[in-house]
Protein backbone atom coordinates (compact mmCIF):
# COMPACT_ATOMS: atom_id res chain seq x y z
CA UNK A 1 0.00 0.00 0.00
CA UNK A 2 1.45 3.53 -1.22
CA UNK A 3 0.92 6.59 1.53
CA UNK A 4 -2.86 7.66 2.50
CA UNK A 5 -2.30 11.38 2.26
CA UNK A 6 -5.16 12.78 4.45
CA UNK A 7 -3.06 15.69 5.44
CA UNK A 8 -5.16 17.90 3.01
CA UNK A 9 -6.92 17.81 -0.11
CA UNK A 10 -4.83 19.89 -1.37
CA UNK A 11 -2.52 16.84 -2.00
CA UNK A 12 -4.86 15.30 -4.73
CA UNK A 13 -3.36 14.34 -8.20
CA UNK A 14 -4.94 15.75 -11.38
CA UNK A 15 -7.17 12.64 -12.75
CA UNK A 16 -6.17 10.92 -16.18
CA UNK A 17 -8.54 12.27 -18.30
CA UNK A 18 -7.05 15.98 -16.99
CA UNK A 19 -3.60 15.00 -18.22
CA UNK A 20 -5.23 14.38 -21.12
CA UNK A 21 -7.01 17.93 -21.48
CA UNK A 22 -3.86 19.89 -20.29
CA UNK A 23 -2.06 17.57 -22.55
CA UNK A 24 -4.35 18.22 -25.86
CA UNK A 25 -5.11 22.52 -24.51
CA UNK A 26 -5.64 25.30 -27.24
CA UNK A 27 -3.65 27.80 -25.91
CA UNK A 28 -2.62 31.36 -26.55
CA UNK A 29 -0.91 34.00 -24.45
CA UNK A 30 -3.88 34.23 -21.00
CA UNK A 31 -1.94 37.93 -20.24
CA UNK A 32 -3.53 39.30 -23.53
CA UNK A 33 -6.92 36.99 -23.08
CA UNK A 34 -5.79 35.16 -26.13
CA UNK A 35 -6.03 32.12 -24.33
CA UNK A 36 -9.19 30.04 -25.50
CA UNK A 37 -9.45 27.34 -22.16
CA UNK A 38 -8.35 30.12 -19.85
CA UNK A 39 -11.17 31.79 -21.39
CA UNK A 40 -13.79 28.84 -21.63
CA UNK A 41 -12.67 27.81 -17.72
CA UNK A 42 -13.31 31.50 -16.84
CA UNK A 43 -16.86 31.57 -18.69
CA UNK A 44 -17.71 28.30 -17.61
CA UNK A 45 -16.97 29.45 -13.59
CA UNK A 46 -19.01 32.28 -13.75
CA UNK A 47 -22.04 30.72 -15.08
CA UNK A 48 -21.71 28.19 -12.41
CA UNK A 49 -21.45 31.27 -9.75
CA UNK A 50 -23.91 33.14 -11.27
CA UNK A 51 -21.51 35.53 -11.80
CA UNK A 52 -21.10 38.27 -14.62
CA UNK A 53 -17.37 37.42 -15.17
CA UNK A 54 -14.66 35.41 -13.36
CA UNK A 55 -10.69 35.38 -13.22
CA UNK A 56 -8.11 32.37 -13.13
CA UNK A 57 -5.80 33.11 -10.50
CA UNK A 58 -2.54 30.67 -9.91
CA UNK A 59 -3.86 30.23 -6.07
CA UNK A 60 -7.05 30.74 -3.25
CA UNK A 61 -4.80 33.18 -1.68
CA UNK A 62 -3.79 35.48 -4.65
CA UNK A 63 -7.75 35.26 -5.26
CA UNK A 64 -8.39 36.41 -2.18
CA UNK A 65 -5.95 38.86 -1.65
CA UNK A 66 -7.25 40.59 -5.15
CA UNK A 67 -10.74 40.80 -4.25
CA UNK A 68 -10.06 42.54 -0.90
CA UNK A 69 -7.62 45.13 -3.00
CA UNK A 70 -10.36 45.35 -5.37
CA UNK A 71 -13.54 46.63 -2.88
CA UNK A 72 -10.59 48.30 -0.37
CA UNK A 73 -8.32 50.95 -0.12
CA UNK A 74 -5.45 51.68 2.15
CA UNK A 75 -6.25 52.58 5.47
CA UNK A 76 -9.80 50.56 5.17
CA UNK A 77 -10.87 47.94 7.24
CA UNK A 78 -12.77 44.41 6.19
CA UNK A 79 -14.15 42.57 8.81
CA UNK A 80 -14.04 38.82 9.51
CA UNK A 81 -13.82 35.99 11.76
CA UNK A 82 -10.42 35.40 14.14
CA UNK A 83 -10.52 32.07 12.27
CA UNK A 84 -10.76 33.18 8.77
CA UNK A 85 -8.02 31.49 6.68
CA UNK A 86 -7.55 35.26 5.58
CA UNK A 87 -6.90 36.33 8.48
CA UNK A 88 -4.91 33.10 9.77
CA UNK A 89 -2.76 31.83 7.06
CA UNK A 90 -2.28 34.10 3.78
CA UNK A 91 0.73 35.96 5.19
CA UNK A 92 -0.77 39.45 6.30
CA UNK A 93 -1.03 40.26 2.26
CA UNK A 94 -3.80 42.39 2.72
CA UNK A 95 -2.03 44.26 5.43
CA UNK A 96 1.28 43.87 4.00
CA UNK A 97 0.72 44.51 0.21
CA UNK A 98 -2.48 46.83 0.87
CA UNK A 99 -2.47 48.82 3.44
CA UNK A 100 -6.04 47.28 4.32
CA UNK A 101 -6.84 46.95 8.40
CA UNK A 102 -8.50 43.45 9.68
CA UNK A 103 -10.90 43.41 12.02
CA UNK A 104 -11.52 40.29 13.44
CA UNK A 105 -14.78 38.99 15.53
CA UNK A 106 -15.24 35.22 17.06
CA UNK A 107 -15.99 32.74 14.86
CA UNK A 108 -18.93 31.03 15.88
CA UNK A 109 -18.68 27.07 16.83
CA UNK A 110 -20.39 26.58 13.49
CA UNK A 111 -18.35 28.92 11.23
CA UNK A 112 -20.78 31.73 11.05
CA UNK A 113 -20.02 35.47 12.71
CA UNK A 114 -22.95 36.56 15.03
CA UNK A 115 -24.99 39.27 13.58
CA UNK A 116 -25.20 42.03 16.11
CA UNK A 117 -20.91 40.66 15.88
CA UNK A 118 -21.07 42.10 12.33
CA UNK A 119 -22.79 45.20 13.40
CA UNK A 120 -20.78 46.14 16.57
CA UNK A 121 -17.88 45.83 14.17
CA UNK A 122 -19.22 48.37 11.99
CA UNK A 123 -17.43 51.41 12.46
CA UNK A 124 -18.61 54.98 13.07
CA UNK A 125 -17.88 57.75 10.69
CA UNK A 126 -15.20 59.18 12.65
CA UNK A 127 -12.18 60.59 11.53
CA UNK A 128 -10.29 58.60 14.19
CA UNK A 129 -10.94 54.95 12.62
CA UNK A 130 -10.69 53.49 8.84
CA UNK A 131 -13.36 52.67 6.95
CA UNK A 132 -14.86 49.76 7.72
CA UNK A 133 -15.23 48.78 3.69
CA UNK A 134 -15.90 44.61 3.47
CA UNK A 135 -16.65 41.45 5.19
CA UNK A 136 -15.65 38.30 4.07
CA UNK A 137 -17.30 34.97 4.82
CA UNK A 138 -15.90 31.91 4.34
CA UNK A 139 -17.75 28.47 3.46
CA UNK A 140 -17.11 25.47 3.90
CA UNK A 141 -15.14 26.91 7.05
CA UNK A 142 -11.79 25.32 7.65
CA UNK A 143 -10.60 26.02 11.03
CA UNK A 144 -13.77 25.22 12.11
CA UNK A 145 -14.48 21.92 11.02
CA UNK A 146 -15.36 21.99 7.90
CA UNK A 147 -18.75 23.12 8.50
CA UNK A 148 -21.08 24.08 5.51
CA UNK A 149 -22.95 27.79 6.35
CA UNK A 150 -26.71 27.48 5.16
CA UNK A 151 -28.12 29.77 2.63
CA UNK A 152 -30.56 31.45 5.21
CA UNK A 153 -27.03 32.45 7.27
CA UNK A 154 -25.52 33.81 4.25
CA UNK A 155 -28.65 35.71 3.37
CA UNK A 156 -28.89 37.55 7.29
CA UNK A 157 -24.92 38.62 7.27
CA UNK A 158 -25.03 39.69 3.51
CA UNK A 159 -28.31 41.72 4.44
CA UNK A 160 -26.13 43.12 7.51
CA UNK A 161 -23.16 43.83 5.47
CA UNK A 162 -25.33 45.77 2.75
CA UNK A 163 -27.34 47.97 6.08
CA UNK A 164 -23.85 48.97 6.82
CA UNK A 165 -22.51 50.15 3.23
CA UNK A 166 -20.02 47.23 3.12
CA UNK A 167 -19.23 44.77 0.43
CA UNK A 168 -18.76 40.95 0.71
CA UNK A 169 -16.61 38.63 -0.42
CA UNK A 170 -16.55 34.79 0.18
CA UNK A 171 -13.57 32.90 0.70
CA UNK A 172 -14.93 29.69 -1.06
CA UNK A 173 -11.76 27.41 -1.70
CA UNK A 174 -14.47 24.85 -1.07
CA UNK A 175 -17.67 26.11 -1.67
CA UNK A 176 -18.68 23.08 -3.80
CA UNK A 177 -18.53 21.01 -0.84
CA UNK A 178 -20.84 22.85 0.78
CA UNK A 179 -23.26 22.94 -2.17
CA UNK A 180 -22.97 18.96 -2.04
CA UNK A 181 -23.67 18.85 1.33
CA UNK A 182 -26.38 21.04 1.04
CA UNK A 183 -28.08 19.58 -2.02
CA UNK A 184 -28.15 23.10 -3.57
CA UNK A 185 -26.90 24.65 -6.78
CA UNK A 186 -23.70 27.01 -5.71
CA UNK A 187 -24.75 29.83 -7.13
CA UNK A 188 -27.46 29.57 -4.05
CA UNK A 189 -24.70 30.28 -1.79
CA UNK A 190 -22.94 32.67 -3.31
CA UNK A 191 -26.09 35.03 -5.04
CA UNK A 192 -26.11 37.29 -1.94
CA UNK A 193 -22.10 37.86 -2.03
CA UNK A 194 -20.30 40.67 -4.66
CA UNK A 195 -17.54 38.43 -5.36
CA UNK A 196 -15.94 34.78 -4.54
CA UNK A 197 -13.37 32.69 -4.87
CA UNK A 198 -13.02 29.07 -4.97
CA UNK A 199 -10.18 26.25 -5.34
CA UNK A 200 -9.78 23.97 -8.00
CA UNK A 201 -7.05 22.03 -6.55
CA UNK A 202 -8.55 20.25 -3.29
CA UNK A 203 -11.28 18.49 -3.64
CA UNK A 204 -11.75 18.96 -7.39
CA UNK A 205 -8.23 17.30 -7.86
CA UNK A 206 -7.02 19.55 -10.82
CA UNK A 207 -3.26 20.34 -10.00
CA UNK A 208 -3.20 24.15 -9.89
CA UNK A 209 -5.20 27.12 -9.62
CA UNK A 210 -8.40 28.80 -8.41
CA UNK A 211 -11.39 31.18 -9.68
CA UNK A 212 -12.73 34.69 -8.30
CA UNK A 213 -15.92 35.71 -9.79
CA UNK A 214 -17.89 38.98 -9.42
CA UNK A 215 -19.21 41.59 -12.00
CA UNK A 216 -17.87 42.62 -14.96
CA UNK A 217 -16.26 46.06 -13.31
CA UNK A 218 -14.55 44.46 -10.25
CA UNK A 219 -13.06 41.55 -12.65
CA UNK A 220 -11.87 44.60 -14.89
CA UNK A 221 -10.30 45.92 -11.93
CA UNK A 222 -9.33 42.49 -10.22
CA UNK A 223 -6.90 41.67 -13.96
CA UNK A 224 -5.04 45.01 -13.35
CA UNK A 225 -4.61 43.60 -9.74
CA UNK A 226 -3.75 40.30 -10.73
CA UNK A 227 -0.85 41.46 -13.09
CA UNK A 228 0.48 43.81 -10.66
CA UNK A 229 0.79 40.64 -8.05
CA UNK A 230 2.98 38.86 -10.60
CA UNK A 231 -0.39 36.27 -11.30
CA UNK A 232 -0.31 36.86 -15.62
CA UNK A 233 0.45 33.52 -16.86
CA UNK A 234 0.96 33.74 -20.45
CA UNK A 235 -0.50 30.14 -21.96
CA UNK A 236 -2.00 28.95 -19.00
CA UNK A 237 -4.59 27.33 -20.81
CA UNK A 238 -2.65 24.01 -20.25
CA UNK A 239 -3.79 24.45 -16.38
CA UNK A 240 -7.03 25.53 -17.02
CA UNK A 241 -7.72 22.51 -19.22
CA UNK A 242 -7.52 20.63 -15.77
CA UNK A 243 -9.92 23.18 -13.91
CA UNK A 244 -12.44 22.80 -17.00
CA UNK A 245 -12.64 18.74 -16.10
CA UNK A 246 -12.46 19.46 -12.59
CA UNK A 247 -15.85 21.76 -12.69
CA UNK A 248 -17.22 19.42 -15.23
CA UNK A 249 -16.74 15.96 -13.68
CA UNK A 250 -15.76 16.29 -10.31
CA UNK A 251 -18.13 18.55 -8.28
CA UNK A 252 -21.05 15.73 -7.84
CA UNK A 253 -18.45 12.83 -6.55
CA UNK A 254 -17.69 14.76 -3.86
CA UNK A 255 -20.29 13.57 -1.96
CA UNK A 256 -18.22 10.26 -1.54
CA UNK A 257 -15.46 12.19 0.23
CA UNK A 258 -18.14 13.27 2.47
CA UNK A 259 -19.50 9.42 3.23
CA UNK A 260 -16.04 8.01 3.76
CA UNK A 261 -15.18 11.32 6.04
CA UNK A 262 -18.20 9.95 8.12
CA UNK A 263 -17.24 6.25 7.65
CA UNK A 264 -14.05 7.30 8.88
CA UNK A 265 -15.38 9.27 11.68
CA UNK A 266 -17.81 6.56 12.71
CA UNK A 267 -14.93 4.00 13.04
CA UNK A 268 -11.92 6.75 14.78
CA UNK A 269 -15.04 7.17 17.67
CA UNK A 270 -14.78 3.34 18.70
CA UNK A 271 -10.78 3.69 19.20
CA UNK A 272 -9.87 3.97 22.58
CA UNK A 273 -8.40 7.48 23.40
CA UNK A 274 -9.37 8.90 20.55
CA UNK A 275 -12.50 11.66 20.41
CA UNK A 276 -13.85 13.70 17.82
CA UNK A 277 -13.91 17.43 18.31
CA UNK A 278 -15.36 20.19 16.10
CA UNK A 279 -18.65 18.94 15.74
CA UNK A 280 -16.63 15.86 13.24
CA UNK A 281 -17.52 14.77 10.53
CA UNK A 282 -18.53 17.46 8.70
CA UNK A 283 -18.24 17.74 4.60
CA UNK A 284 -14.41 16.16 4.25
CA UNK A 285 -12.98 16.76 7.61
CA UNK A 286 -12.70 14.84 10.44
CA UNK A 287 -11.41 16.77 13.76
CA UNK A 288 -9.83 14.29 16.58
CA UNK A 289 -7.93 14.63 19.38
CA UNK A 290 -5.84 12.45 21.52
CA UNK A 291 -7.04 11.63 25.25
CA UNK A 292 -4.66 13.86 27.50
CA UNK A 293 -4.34 10.85 29.75
CA UNK A 294 -2.34 8.55 27.61
CA UNK A 295 0.63 11.59 27.44
CA UNK A 296 0.94 10.77 24.10
CA UNK A 297 1.71 13.90 21.62
CA UNK A 298 0.30 14.49 18.10
CA UNK A 299 3.67 14.69 16.88
CA UNK A 300 4.57 10.87 18.12
CA UNK A 301 1.44 9.88 17.30
CA UNK A 302 1.80 11.16 13.67
CA UNK A 303 5.45 10.07 13.68
CA UNK A 304 3.83 6.39 14.56
CA UNK A 305 1.26 7.04 11.90
CA UNK A 306 3.54 7.23 9.31
CA UNK A 307 5.11 4.36 9.82
CA UNK A 308 1.99 2.55 8.63
CA UNK A 309 2.08 4.81 5.64
CA UNK A 310 -0.95 7.37 7.07
CA UNK A 311 -0.11 11.19 6.95
CA UNK A 312 -2.36 13.13 8.76
CA UNK A 313 -2.40 16.95 9.42
CA UNK A 314 -1.42 18.07 13.03
CA UNK A 315 -3.80 20.93 14.47
CA UNK A 316 -2.88 21.69 17.95
CA UNK A 317 -1.13 19.93 20.82
CA UNK A 318 -2.92 16.56 20.61
CA UNK A 319 -4.90 17.34 17.76
CA UNK A 320 -5.30 15.91 14.30
CA UNK A 321 -7.31 17.21 11.10
CA UNK A 322 -7.93 14.28 8.27
CA UNK A 323 -9.21 15.29 5.24
CA UNK A 324 -11.03 12.71 3.08
CA UNK A 325 -10.31 13.75 -0.96
CA UNK A 326 -10.77 12.02 -4.36
CA UNK A 327 -7.42 9.77 -3.64
CA UNK A 328 -8.97 8.18 -0.11
CA UNK A 329 -10.37 4.56 -1.07
CA UNK A 330 -12.68 2.62 1.08
CA UNK A 331 -10.32 0.08 1.48
CA UNK A 332 -8.15 2.44 3.50
CA UNK A 333 -10.34 3.37 6.00
CA UNK A 334 -9.80 0.07 8.31
CA UNK A 335 -5.93 0.32 7.49
CA UNK A 336 -6.48 4.18 9.03
CA UNK A 337 -8.06 2.90 12.18
CA UNK A 338 -5.74 -0.29 12.72
CA UNK A 339 -2.53 2.56 12.29
CA UNK A 340 -4.26 4.93 14.75
CA UNK A 341 -5.01 1.56 17.47
CA UNK A 342 -1.01 0.42 16.60
CA UNK A 343 0.01 4.19 17.47
CA UNK A 344 -2.15 4.93 21.13
CA UNK A 345 -1.56 1.68 22.42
Amino acid sequence: MGWIDLRSDTVTLPTDKMRQAMASAQLGDDVYGEDPTVNRLQALAAERMGKEAALFVPSGTMGNLIAVLAHCGRGDEVIMGNLAHTYLYEAGGISALGGVHPFTVSNQADGTLLIEDIQRAVRADDSHFPCSRLLILENTHNRCGGVSLSRDYMLAAAQTARDNGLAIHLDGARVFNAAVDQGLPVSALVDMVDSVTFCLSKGLCAPVGSVLCGSQAFIYKAHRLRKQLGGGMRQAGVLAAAGIVALEEMVDRLAEDHQRAAALADRLRKVPGLRLVKGSPNTNMVYIEIDPALGISAEVCAAQLKAESVLVGITGERQFRLVSHFWIRDEHIPHIVSAFGKALA
